[in-house]
């Protein structure tokens, strides 16, 4: 392990404006940023209206039951077309001038916009006027963007993380449990720098967990970071984490955690504001186990309890950040939050790169 000690990101990076700017022009404009679950778009039709780099992104299942991404403007005036989760039918309609597109994104109606009954005007190509398609991959129940046309592959991008999680079968995995915190009061990078360091887990949560600080290691891998426990005895019970785990993140803000035995979650981090986070958690089992309505219960309350102990501490951190004291960006610990430093350094790289232009 490393023993030098470095500090942390200064005060700007988390409520700046600026910043906040510049990570919408590099970190989710050229990274594949987790939008959603395959499982919340069931049936044709089916509509998710996302924001990413505070461009309005339009998720939706289409005629053959795939899930294709558009960007969520109408061709015409560019208004932003589906506004809430919905299922719209067969077509989607602009309410300004009632332009309409199939689930495809074809154009299939501009009406009068050549005059009274003259809807193809001279010159105007219908082919050419349908919604602009977003590289999309769908990687087992979590999709995922890029607005980089030339961004590498997912499964390239993903592959340390891919690496990591190779002995569970994700085929088999099924959402038991889903979990709306809505809008957290604190940066995305907070959310994602607590949960990927083990220091914090035996204060923060030590009514919640049972889970030593000494059997904790740390995971750096490429777009993969987190940490990991390793414990000699499991314990199963509902009332407190007491089991082996690891916690994971791949870059920018995908969350995913294994616990022994036959459980994962997975974070939703949608960032809303500098200092505001949407987050949401989807429990899963794996190998296809079956659980009953009172496990899948007691499983979701003491996840609620260990967010809200996370929650009030990202909450926290982002209030110290109103401290010139925060602007040097506080220390960071060489042996236990090296996998902070790696993800901190890869915001950097992105953002030297908007500076650069």
């Amino acid at each position: 392990m490393p023993n030098q000690i470095f500090k942390g990101l200064p005060s700007i990076a988390y409520n700046n404006k600026d910043f906040w700017d510049k990570e919408s022009n590099t970190v989710f404009s050229n990274s594949w940023v987790f939008v959603g679950f395959t499982h919340e778009l069931k049936n044709i039709g089916d509509a998710l209206p996302v924001t990413v780099a505070e461009q309005p992104i339009l998720l939706l299942k289409n005629s053959k039951g795939a899930i294709l991404a558009f960007h969520n403007v109408c061709s015409h005036r560019c208004l932003k077309l589906v506004d809430q989760r919905k299922n719209i039918g067969k077509i989607i309609n602009c309410p300004y001038h009632a332009w309409s597109y199939d689930l495809e994104g074809n154009l299939l109606a501009s009406p009068h916009f050549g005059g009274t009954n003259n809807h193809k005007p001279k010159g105007f190509d219908t082919k050419k006027n349908g919604l602009r398609s977003v590289r999309i991959h769908i990687w087992n129940d979590w999709v995922f963007i890029n607005l980089n046309k030339k961004a590498l592959p997912f499964n390239k991008y993903a592959s340390s993380l891919i690496k990591q999680l190779k002995e569970i079968d994700l085929n088999k995995i099924k959402p038991v449990a889903t979990l709306d915190f809505g809008e957290i009061k604190t940066n995305w990078k907070f959310l994602i720098e607590n949960y990927i360091e083990p220091y914090h887990v035996q204060f923060v949560h030590r009514k919640t967990t049972s889970q030593p600080l000494k059997d904790h290691y740390t995971i750096v891998d490429g777009m993969c970071y987190g940490s990991g426990v390793d414990l000699k005895e499991e314990n199963t019970s509902a009332n407190s984490l007491s089991v082996s785990s690891k916690y994971l993140s791949l870059f920018p803000n995908f969350i995913i955690g294994t616990y022994y035995p036959g459980q994962i979650g997975v974070h939703l981090n949608m960032p809303v504001a500098p200092g505001i986070t949407h987050q949401k958690r989807v429990i899963y089992t794996t190998d296809g186990n079956n659980l009953t309505k009172k496990e899948v219960s007691q499983i979701r309350d003491l996840w609620w309890k260990v967010h809200k102990e996370d929650h009030e501490i990202c909450e926290r951190l982002q209030l110290g950040r109103s401290s010139p004291v925060s602007k040097e960006g506080g220390l960071l610990s060489p042996y236990w939050e090296n996998s902070v430093r790696t993800f901190q350094q890869i915001v950097v790289k992105h953002i030297n790169k908007s500076t650069k232009r």
